[in-house]
């Protein structure tokens, strides 16, 4: 197996993961989050999202996160921006990337933003001009890449189209998002392959949320491609408020399980990751949905 011998792993759980939270969690705490999220070894954290607090109250304390981080060199902060009324408003929190988002659905992008793929990329455009005029990386997430709750299966094509829609405008980075979970190997595999015709692996990622239980397997699949990026949620929290019984993305602690035992580094304190983890169930008052900190914990008790 060719495997990088490096992985780069973006945190989302403080924006993705708390967006889909139905009870109000402070600003307060999800400062502390990102606080020992950085303090575990992650380098890359979404932190927040500058949507209308209409549509998404969690993220509604954007700016006050943002102003509260104690933030440390070497460490990237990205926030989703949908729109450029949402862009220039978080230009003032002085992100170091900003995230915009198009669905490979069809179905997904209208019941999710009220329009098309093209008409998506559309607004976006600006954005991503904006962004690249105030040296801001730009990333774009590629949900529903192998699956939607209203389509069912995407052909590898529609994710092909989407990813050359966002290299026309600008877009640097492409993450290649299992947004329902339902995702197996192969049509990772296939997503990627149609994702690579436009971008260069460095410049691609994986997005795998686990309803089904094939999020680390899809993980593996990507490794073996190549991919060296990707997208996990502490403690695997999150879902997608679109996508009935959609769970979390993959858990951070699985993922990190993973990859140091196949001998891939990651810079990130396993220990102390979980115990991010730990501090964010406490406050939600729930069991993590990660299978590892779940036995080290319990092994941690019995010690």
């Amino acid at each position: 197996m060719n495997l990088p011998p490096r992985v780069k792993l973006v945190e989302v759980g403080p924006r993705d993961g708390l967006q889909n939270e139905k009870q109000a969690v402070p600003a307060a705490v999800k400062i502390e989050l990102v606080q020992r999220l950085q303090a575990a070894g992650l380098k890359e954290i979404e932190v927040t999202s500058f949507v209308s607090p209409k549509w998404v109250p969690q993220m509604a304390d954007n700016a006050e996160v943002m102003a509260g981080i104690a933030r440390q060199s070497g460490v990237r902060y990205s926030v989703l921006t949908p729109n450029l009324q949402g862009f220039e408003a978080a230009l003032k929190s002085k992100p170091d990337e900003i995230v915009v988002f198009g669905a490979a659905s069809e179905a997904f992008s209208r019941k999710n933003i009220n329009c098309s793929i093209a008409e998506s990329i559309e607004r976006f455009a600006p954005v991503v001009q904006a962004a690249r005029a105030a040296g801001i990386y730009v990333r774009g997430a590629m949900s529903c890449s192998v699956g939607c709750p209203y389509e069912g299966e995407v052909a590898p094509e529609r994710v092909g189209y989407l990813a050359g829609l966002m290299k026309g405008i600008g877009v640097q980075h492409v993450g290649i998002a299992d947004t329902i979970g339902v995702g197996t190997p192969i049509k990772v595999q296939r997503a990627i392959e149609a994702t690579l015709k436009h971008y260069d692996i460095n410049d691609v990622s994986g997005h795998f949320h686990d309803t089904y239980g094939q999020a680390l397997a899809n993980t593996l699949i990507s490794l073996q491609m190549g991919v060296w990026q990707f997208d996990t949620s502490i403690a695997g929290l999150g879902g997608c408020p679109y996508a009935k019984g959609a769970t979390g993305n993959v858990a951070s602690e699985d993922v990190v399980y993973l990859l140091h035992g196949m001998g891939i580094e990651t810079g990130i304190d396993l220990d102390k990751l979980i115990d991010a983890g730990a501090f964010i169930n406490d406050f939600l008052q729930r069991k993590s949905g990660s299978r590892v900190a779940s036995a080290l914990l319990n092994k941690r008790v019995n010690a």
